[in-house]
């Protein structure tokens, strides 16, 4: 456990218990997520949130638990590792932090309460034409008396088809500089002229497109301040990208140990496969790989909670960075060294194998993040 906290230590072992025993078997998680077809299961999330744990990083006054970002990464790594469909907890976890930096106290204490109770939340950034190139977004929001009318195409939107609200960013202005004139929105799930359609993809029913029509919401749906927009999303990078993290070490660790499992039990030319060389070897570098990338996934948590307000660029882009790519390359060694069993569904590993891919896209391609840490040492 490393430099854990006795208490800490405690949390871990809670968490990964809680996991094994709810989730712990393929015919447990296949009935809490319809034969796998759903990445959350908001029965299973229920479950987290009554114990406190939905809440880490809501404070007390809000129903939370107030925790640190070494709590968070805890909770993350143990409930991937658990193998717990609890696929919401990313975003919710993302965009609650914007809304306890930003939003007014009557919205905060409306979202952050419901998130401590076990509410998803969802952010809605991406465009057809507006990908790592986020500020080029063109869904409008238009001034209105006593309000806003929305109109424009997102899409990529993760929980958008069972949040209890979506934190919608929007033009409300047209500038010369395109990182100006956004604004954040509070939108709750069920507002007339919002139309979510999923996007079909290998991962399940995941994300989703947004279609706003003349979407009426009131002035009290801003979030932080109009035209503020692209600042408020700098200040949750640190979070969004450590967050991302945690649960890609977490991933990586189950795959590793699946792996091993399979690989010790596994028998060819009358001796376990694990045994030869060949995958003795990648198996010893992997272990090293998911080593380094739990230190320095730990050591920007420690940071951040040290330094809240201190926005850490190069290192949580290193640490997003690093933990997908493990994830990546531990989940695809997984299916070589399992062979024809790696790619059969009647394994986790090829579900694995899915979501580690599709995490150095999402949060910031990996190319995004090599190009931001390498603009940190002036390059």
């Amino acid at each position: 456990m490393g430099n854990f906290t006795e208490e800490q230590t405690v949390f871990a072992q809670a968490v990964a218990d809680f996991c094994r025993r709810e989730a712990g078997t393929r015919e447990q998680r296949d009935a809490l997520t319809a034969g796998g077809t759903e990445l959350h299961s908001q029965e299973l999330y229920q479950k987290m949130a009554a114990l406190g744990w939905a809440g880490i990083l809501v404070p007390e006054e809000y129903g939370g638990a107030g925790a640190g970002n070494v709590e968070m990464c805890i909770l993350l790594e143990e409930a991937m590792r658990g193998n717990a469909p609890i696929g919401g907890i990313g975003p919710t976890l993302i965009t609650a932090a914007a809304y306890q930096k930003f939003a007014d106290e009557q919205l905060k204490k409306e979202v952050l309460t419901g998130v401590a109770n076990g509410d998803s939340l969802s952010i809605s950034m991406s465009e057809p034409e507006a990908g790592s190139d986020v500020a080029n977004l063109t869904c409008r929001a238009e001034k209105v008396d006593g309000g806003w009318i929305i109109n424009g195409q997102k899409t990529w939107c993760s929980n958008a088809h069972f949040a209890t609200s979506i934190l919608l960013v929007a033009r409300t202005e047209r500038t010369p500089q395109k990182h100006e004139g956004l604004t954040q929105f509070h939108i709750p799930a069920g507002t007339p002229g919002l139309e979510i359609q999923g996007i079909d993809t290998l991962g399940g029913r995941e994300v989703n497109d947004l279609y706003f029509t003349n979407c009426r919401v009131p002035d009290s749906a801003v979030v932080g301040r109009v035209g503020n927009g692209w600042n408020q999303l700098m200040a949750g990078l640190n979070s969004e990208r450590l967050i991302l993290a945690a649960m890609q070490l977490g991933v990586a660790e189950r795959s590793f140990a699946d792996t091993l499992a399979f690989i010790s039990d596994r028998k060819q030319f009358g001796r376990p496969v694990g045994t030869f060389q060949a995958l003795r070897h990648r198996m010893a570098d992997l272990a090293t790989e998911i080593e380094c990338t739990r230190l320095l996934v730990y050591s920007v948590a420690e940071q951040a909670d040290a330094h809240p307000d201190k926005l850490l660029p190069r290192e949580a882009s290193m640490a997003k960075l690093k933990a997908t790519e493990t994830s990546k390359r531990m989940t695809i060694d997984a299916m070589q060294m399992m062979g024809g069993y790696g790619y059969a569904t009647e394994f986790d590993a090829e579900r694995l194998m899915r979501g580690a891919i599709i995490s150095t896209v999402y949060g910031g391609t990996n190319e995004i993040q090599r190009d931001i840490i390498g603009k940190t040492f002036g390059l």
